[in-house]
């Protein structure tokens, strides 16, 4: 029947399926779509578990299905379970497999299935995070809340010294992309130059989006306030190092929301504790900051404790962004977040120029 609606089947463990999925969205998808949750255990974050009791119990579920969603607890879907899901046309990720460990891309693609994944679920709130550190950071808000607890609350002439606005600055980004690109939306309100260094992105989303495209030396040289949101990769772990660091001017602002190890951490302590610049860090190698790190002490750094991906909300938000996938989909739109040869060496680290 043409209005027969796609049947939909969620794969993952009891966690997932109690955590993630809300009801509210489950109710959203069922006013396009028909779904059934196959529960399985076993593997981790970045592996698939292969039980074959389990791979033949889902290939028997899977002969009428056109989409399926995966996460914690599934199996690789591979060539084994494609074979046996003839009407299957759209696949997700739903958190926290990066490097698609559950999907077999390359079977997916000859196939004509399409691959999504909702990972970045995450970078939303901590983009919002992100402008809040610029913020805090450019006024060197920690120092000042320093002083107060320690009973020395800062006098009129010490609060007017080092404060910046970040209306009309030029902020860089480091990488661009779901988290970079929520991000400029919320600095667009600020009028501010915006200059990105990522060699992974497509040509036209400079002129698209509306930023400078430049190299990571500019970025560093020339920039009010340098942020990464890069992703840990095998090619940017210890990418910003002493180099990169002194390379910022006095007066500019640093900010890291990504992950600590692509930051020498030795290299940063060195750079702040030469007082010309302030930061605020939100992720720092390792985690949780040793007790008798210096960072702590150093009155330039504004610290937070990996925090800023948690939203409070009794479900976190990729169940929400994979509805939304899927809904476009199957109302026969464009989707949005794409795994593409592109992205997959994006997250590999794999050289930008040999992707196609």
């Amino acid at each position: 029947m043409a209005n027969k609606k796609p049947k939909i089947l969620l794969l993952c463990n009891q966690r997932v399926r109690e955590g993630y999925i809300s009801p509210d969205e489950l109710e959203r998808m069922e006013a396009f779509a028909n779904w059934d949750w196959f529960e399985c255990e076993g593997g981790s974050i970045y592996q698939a578990h292969e039980n074959p009791e389990t791979i033949r119990q889902l290939c028997e579920q899977v002969e009428d299905v056109d989409g399926i969603v995966i996460c914690h607890g599934a199996p690789r879907v591979g060539e084994e379970i494609l074979n046996r899901a003839p009407n299957l046309r759209i696949i997700g990720e739903l958190e926290g497999d990066r490097f698609a460990a559950r999907i077999d891309l390359e079977a997916c693609w000859q196939r004509g299935i399409r691959t999504v994944d909702t990972t970045q679920g995450s970078s939303y709130p901590v983009a919002e995070w992100a402008l809040a550190l610029i913020l805090i950071s450019l006024r060197n808000a920690g120092a000042m809340f320093r002083q107060i607890i320690a009973g020395n609350p800062p006098s009129g002439e010490e609060k007017g010294k080092n404060q910046k606005m970040l209306y009309g600055k030029r902020v860089g980004l480091i990488g661009c992309g779901h988290m970079g690109r929520r991000l400029i939306k919320f600095l667009r309100g600020f009028e501010v130059d915006i200059w990105v260094y990522d060699p992974y992105l497509p040509g036209e989303m400079a002129e698209a989006i509306g930023f400078v495209q430049t190299s990571l030396d500019n970025l560093f040289s020339q920039c009010d306030v340098v942020v990464c949101v890069a992703p840990l990769t095998p090619r940017t772990e210890g990418m910003i190092g002493k180099r990169e660091l002194d390379l910022l001017p006095p007066g500019s602002t640093f900010v890291n929301v990504s992950r600590g190890k692509v930051v020498d951490s030795e290299a940063l302590i060195e750079r702040l504790k030469r007082g010309d610049i302030t930061a605020g860090i939100e992720a720092f190698d390792p985690e949780p900051i040793p007790s008798d790190s210096e960072i702590i002490h150093l009155p330039n750094v504004f610290l937070s404790p990996h925090f800023a991906g948690l939203t409070g909300d009794d479900h976190p938000h990729f169940f929400r962004l994979m509805v939304d996938e899927l809904e476009r989909f199957f109302r026969g739109h464009q989707t949005w977040f794409d795994l593409t040869a592109r992205s997959r060496a994006n997250r590999e680290g794999r050289e930008p120029e040999h992707v196609l």
